[in-house]
């Protein structure tokens, strides 16, 4: 179920406008880095994008050992349609081209580099993790925290 607007920290961090995605679905070169990591390895992308969506009630390991466990019995797509949804649900974005579960059955490389592009954009790094962007949510900052020394996930 998402998180109603009025509760949520997610939704009253934002820097695009709300009803609008920040980038196309084939946007995935914007950002080369992420395009790599996704097609490299979808699941790490969608842990990500997972513990942001759930404010860190999933963590970043559990959503993708679940999405993991899921892909051998086609099931991912559907799990990952219902974080695409829900993200959906945090900034009132449409839903285009069509529906999460195609989006996610036809381009689910495309979808996920969308939806973390999309956290990026509203000023949120998925690659931290939760605790550092609630942090910086709570802060008030919108540049990003440099990341302690070392090797940090």
């Amino acid at each position: 179920m998402c998180p109603s607007k009025k509760n949520s920290k997610l939704a009253r961090y934002t820097s695009p406008p709300e009803g609008k995605w920040s980038t196309g679905l084939c946007g995935c070169f914007e950002d080369l880095s992420n395009c790599w990591v996704t097609c490299c390895c979808p699941v790490i992308t969608f842990g990500r994008i997972a513990e942001i969506v759930d404010q860190g009630r999933t963590s970043c390991f559990s959503a993708a050992r679940n999405y993991m466990m899921l892909a051998h019995v086609f099931g991912a797509c559907l799990y990952a349609c219902t974080y695409r949804a829900k993200l959906r649900g945090l900034y009132s974005l449409p839903a285009e081209p069509c529906g999460d579960c195609c989006v996610h059955h036809f381009c689910f490389c495309c979808a996920l580099c969308q939806e973390y592009r999309e956290f990026k954009n509203r000023g949120l790094d998925p690659s931290l993790g939760w605790t550092v962007n609630a942090q910086k949510m709570k802060s008030g900052t919108t540049a990003p925290p440099v990341p302690p020394p070392g090797m940090t996930r």
